[in-house]
């Protein structure tokens, strides 16, 4: 590769072509500041915080090219004072409710005002006003504190291709919106949730339900359940300074336990139970040749996303439902008939990496005698809100188990949080079925790691051969699916996750900022952790979990049953494609 000579704040260096001016600055440790910028995703210098002098122009470092001879300065007194008053008007017409904020902590617009030691506001003039959008039931948006900075838009339009919302409106009434001005609810929004994850302030969040459970928790006549997903044990420690990636699955169950549940379940044992429904579901398709390929159903996102844009492959979808609605149907069947506990006054609580789920648990597809199979859906980040309330010392807290007979979920289930893992838990009890043995290799490493799109023909004991495809990432999946109906592709098993990465990354996890984004592949590194947590566990396959087995003995009859369907399985509904 051709390099190219220049000089930065006096230093001479040698940078590869092609290179913009704010790779190369922070290449040498000079970290010029940057708001819209999201590397690979937003690089359209729209905000111009990271504007340097070059020659007599000040230009945005994080869209101009290197060239050779360039001599630039990213630290005179016009840059600073230009960076500082394109700072002061977006505050200007910002909602400056910093204290009282969901993302005060978080917000990369208040910690640049403080390292530009931004104090008052020059330009207090007209200010745009909108109202909160809170028709959706997992998002909330607030056009006066979005900055237009576009990440939101990019995330939406070109890793998901959904294009729920973007810009409308012209100059000082430009806002981000759905088309027409439609409330989000009545988008093609799948609630995803990348959009919070990529916004730098609290324009976009998710629609919280704290105060909701704490009402339930006082409640005396209620019995609260609680139950986690894979993901939140390798995230949560985040929120309380512990390195990302670090496993807290004890020191979680004991914050439950102190603030206020009555059982604290494991999904685990849902993603093993999900394995034995989905697994036995996938060999009766290939048996028959119908509704193949089958899709996966355990992503909200990507279900919404079918329902929008492929009605004509909603057959292909597993009819299971996801894990913890599977957990939350048999804890107001199974448990509350084996405990003589009246189900009317069980509460189920889901901790989930995932802002789709608060969609998901208000499906009428997923309630049953007029009760919800989950009533409440909390993020990572809510249930580290509740934590901090309830002042518990969560990094030094002394690790506890999860209660039985829902606390007991094999690696095959915790591998469920990255993506690939729902297609290898599955193999993982295919081949032990198909073939009457033990398998002693159980790790499928063709379908691991942060690829978009992996494919693996797996050949199963019987000589039948599974044609797999992995997928995170909506842009991927839509790809995909196109190929299937144009005839381009043929599997006979879709795993999709809608959040790149997976779980591990769901919209609904600790915010990481744009500047440790680019530094570090967050996915891969709680990818890792989930997997250490799998070699963890004593038990590796779905269809060993001892209390799966005893469900179905005592209860569900076989995978697949009458009353299996009645209870663990749905249907799903087309959808506007507009």
């Amino acid at each position: 590769m051709e390099k190219v000579n220049l000089t930065i704040d006096g230093v001479k260096v040698e940078v590869n072509e092609g290179e913009t001016v704010l790779e190369a600055a922070r290449n040498i440790g000079i970290d010029i500041p940057t708001l819209c910028f999201l590397k690979d995703i937003n690089e359209v210098s729209s905000c111009r915080v990271c504007l340097v002098e070059v020659g007599s122009k000040l230009l945005p470092s994080c869209t101009v090219k290197v060239e050779e001879g360039m001599v630039i300065k990213t630290n005179t007194p016009k840059v600073r004072g230009a960076r500082r008053t394109v700072l002061q008007l977006l505050l200007s017409n910002h909602k400056r409710e910093c204290t009282t904020c969901s993302r005060n902590r978080s917000c990369e617009l208040r910690k640049l005002a403080e390292d530009l030691n931004i104090g008052d506001i020059e330009y207090e003039g007209d200010r745009s006003e909108s109202y909160v959008d809170i028709s959706s039931p997992s998002l909330i948006r607030d056009p006066e504190k979005c900055i237009l900075c576009e990440r939101c838009i990019s995330i939406c339009s070109n890793v998901q291709t959904v294009g729920a919302i973007n810009f409308s409106g012209r100059g000082f009434d430009t806002k981000v919106a759905p088309a027409y001005d439609k409330p989000l609810g009545e988008s093609t929004c799948v609630n995803c949730g990348q959009c919070v994850a990529g916004c730098p302030t609290g324009a976009l969040t998710e629609k919280e339900n704290i105060d909701q459970v704490w009402s339930e928790l006082s409640d005396s006549d209620k019995f609260v359940v609680v139950q986690t997903a894979p993901a939140i044990r390798v995230a949560l420690g985040e929120e309380f300074g512990l390195p990302i990636g670090e496993r807290v699955s004890g020191k979680m169950v004991a914050a439950l336990r102190r603030i206020g549940f009555d059982k604290v379940f494991d999904t685990n044992f849902a993603a093993d139970l999900t394995i034995m429904e989905e697994g036995t579901e996938l060999l009766k398709r290939l048996e028959t040749g119908e509704n193949l390929p089958l899709m996966t159903s355990c992503c909200p996102g990507w279900v919404k996303f079918v329902e929008h844009n492929f009605h004509d492959m909603i057959p292909n979808l597993s009819t299971c439902k996801s894990p913890h609605e599977m957990e939350g149907a048999i804890i107001k069947t199974y448990f509350a008939e084996k405990y003589n506990i009246d189900s009317h006054k069980i509460i189920v609580v889901s901790i989930m990496p995932c802002i789709g789920k608060k969609f998901e648990n208000n499906r009428d597809e997923l309630c049953s005698n007029g009760l919800k199979d989950v009533d409440y859906v909390l993020t990572t980040r809510e249930l580290a809100k509740m934590i901090k309330q309830s002042s518990i010392d969560f990094a030094n807290l002394k690790e506890e188990e999860f209660d039985n007979p829902f606390g007991v979920g094999t690696g095959a289930g915790a591998i469920f949080g990255a993506t690939g893992g729902v297609a290898e838990a599955a193999m993982r009890t295919i081949f032990e079925i198909t073939s009457g043995e033990e398998i002693d290799n159980i790790e499928f490493n063709e379908v691991r790691g942060t690829k978009g799109i992996k494919e693996a023909n797996i050949t199963l004991p019987d000589g039948k051969v599974v044609s797999t495809v992995v997928i995170n990432g909506l842009s991927n999946a839509r790809k995909i699916m196109n190929m299937i109906k144009k005839g381009k592709k043929q599997y006979d098993f879709v795993e999709v996750m809608a959040c790149p990465g997976g779980c591990v990354t769901g919209g609904g996890q600790p915010i990481v900022n744009s500047r440790i984004r680019e530094k570090v592949d967050v996915r891969d590194i709680r990818a890792k952790a989930i997997y250490e947590e799998d070699r963890n566990l004593p038990i590796r396959k779905s269809h060993k979990n001892p209390y799966v087995n005893q469900l179905y003995k005592e209860y569900l009859g076989e995978p697949n049953s009458n009353k299996a369907h009645e209870i663990l399985h749905t249907i799903y509904v087309k959808r506007n494609m507009f």
